[in-house]
């Protein structure tokens, strides 16, 4: 048995709420600290949750609320700027039930999340911005933002790409990095999308990458990622209204094939979400030291493009709490997750690096991709890739082997 016995989690989006229940399961009390005074109801667009990421939750027995907020998107149909199909493949690997990867706002994964942990009796602590944090002999000592301070046996940094408690683990660890991309979101109604129930459509445009995907009602959910080769200031992007987020997106892809432009002068002002850059942290080199650790973003950021972000960071919310349950040393622990989470998701990390490449491709670029992406998509169909993301699954039972 650990003994740790209370943990501090810094962050309350996804990967926080994950942390708390999962802790709460091997027998440790935890409390969710969250930098800002209200909850993330209606911020950001929507994500992947993939079956890897289900099952995690179901170890936890928090998947239900998640998985019927969602619908399921287990399928993608890639196609050029001039609408040819360059592949179809079923990116999933279903549960025993049939359950495969869902798509869900971020706000409502975050609130089904939050209402788990809340009904399980988990603290929840608004307002609380960290500021710093010091190990003391016997554990750690948080200090927030209002000079408020909480101690515990452990800190977990849940709190993202832009991480307060990474800089603290690691005073030289690196800035996250610029992936060259913005992304802007929303959601239009009565839109024929030309869409395959179940799959996401996503079409390499000549001056950007636009995907959609149609909900159960009719809604299409769709998202665009221009090239930006420098990166911009975020006020810069807040300073862009709906409206003029929509002209710009009608004149990037008014020259491709495809559903582009009637879905975005079908969307209103209220259902376009705020425009992001991708940031990612490749490699960092340390995720861990005495009492405090990282998971999720703060630890490593993929983009986007991974459609793995979510599903990560709730693996390692249950596989740090079996590590704490299994390894007695609280620094073995730690030491045993990183571990075991660093192979896996760096991999999954540089395959997205991958997929970002190809969505910013010059002239040249785009001729080969296209030439190319047809056997890709039929070796990925059927290959092993598929399997080891999507097919990872977490043995809650088994002792862990380095006990």
């Amino acid at each position: 048995m650990t003994h740790v016995r209370t943990a501090l989690i810094i962050g309350g989006g996804i990967a926080g709420p994950a942390a708390a229940m999962a802790l709460q399961k091997a027998g440790i009390d935890a409390a969710v600290y969250e930098a800002h005074a209200g909850g993330a109801e209606g911020v950001g667009t929507f994500l992947t949750l993939g079956s890897n990421g289900i099952d995690a939750l179901r170890v936890i027995g928090a998947d239900e609320r998640a998985v019927a907020a969602g619908f399921p998107t287990p399928g993608i149909v890639l196609r050029s700027t001039t609408g040819k199909r360059l592949g179809v493949a079923r990116i999933d690997a279903a549960l025993p039930d049939g359950i495969t990867s869902h798509t869900l706002t971020r706000s409502d994964l975050y609130r089904a999340l939050r209402e788990e942990a809340c009904a399980r009796g988990i603290r929840f602590e608004h307002g609380r911005r960290l500021a710093h944090a010091v190990e003391t002999a016997d554990g750690v000592v948080a200090t927030f933002a209002d000079g408020t301070e909480a101690a515990g046996d452990l800190l977990v940094g849940c709190d993202g790409v832009h991480s307060t408690v990474r800089p603290i683990i690691d005073p030289r660890a690196p800035e996250p990095t610029y992936a060259g991309l913005v992304n802007v979101g929303g959601q239009a109604h009565g839109v024929d999308a030309e869409s395959e129930p179940g799959s996401y459509t996503m079409i390499f445009g000549r001056r950007a990458f636009f995907g959609y995907a149609v909900a159960p009602d009719g809604d299409v959910w769709w998202f665009a990622n221009l090239p930006s080769r420098e990166e911009p200031a975020r006020g810069d992007l807040a300073a862009v209204d709906a409206a003029e987020w929509r002209r710009r997106l009608v004149d990037l892809f008014r020259d491709d094939a495809g559903p582009a432009v009637r879905t975005l002068e079908a969307t209103p002002d209220v259902a376009i979400g705020g425009a992001s850059t991708f940031h990612v942290i490749p490699h960092l080199p340390v995720w861990q030291r005495g009492r405090m650790v990282v998971i999720g973003d703060a630890a490593h950021a993929p983009s986007p493009s991974s459609g793995q972000g979510a599903s990560l960071s709730i693996e390692d919310a249950v596989v740090l709490a079996k590590c704490l349950r299994d390894v007695p040393d609280h620094g073995q622990a730690l030491a045993r997750f990183e571990a075991l989470r660093r192979p896996r998701v760096e991999r999954i990390i540089r395959a997205a690096a991958r997929v970002n490449s190809s969505k910013a491709a010059g002239p040249v670029g785009q001729v080969v991709r296209d030439a190319m992406m047809p056997l890709f998509m039929r070796l990925l169909a059927t290959g092993r890739q598929v399997q080891e993301v999507y097919g990872y699954r977490i043995d809650w039972d088994a002792p862990d082997q380095a006990a």
